[in-house]
């Protein structure tokens, strides 16, 4: 069963493939950890299609929308150690980039498989 044009299962199949690639980089930066003068590299990931959904401060005390440090994720924080080689790979950065790209490829996976099992019970092939 063929299933294309639906936003839904082209937006998994396009983070899979991106999951994908970015292992692929991510590996190769491990590998390339004791060669002198290498940069470690990443894959920019995906625009996210805006829905137009927005953000809306409702009373004087939430918390403001937007501003400086607004949805920083200090993990993704630019850390730089260089050894004397030049080599500018920092292997626990790179684990931790690797483990998480599994893990959010396996969603991206799981959900893809669900969506399709819904559709199958929604057309009465299950």
């Amino acid at each position: 069963m063929a299933i294309g044009g639906l936003p839904l299962f082209d937006a998994l199949k396009a983070r899979m493939s991106w999951h994908h690639a970015r292992q692929k980089v991510l590996a190769e930066n491990v590998s390339n950890a004791d060669t002198p003068g290498f940069r470690p590299m990443d894959v920019k990931p995906p625009a996210q299609a805006s829905g137009g959904l927005q953000l809306a401060r409702t009373q004087g005390g939430h918390i403001p929308v937007g501003g400086a440090g607004a949805g920083r994720d200090p993990s993704q924080q630019r850390r730089f150690e260089t050894t004397p080689s030049g080599n500018g790979v920092n292997l626990e950065d790179e684990m931790m980039k690797v483990a998480q790209n599994n893990q959010d490829y396996q969603l991206a996976a799981t959900l893809y498989q669900k969506s399709l099992g819904l559709m199958k019970t929604a057309i009465g092939r299950r």
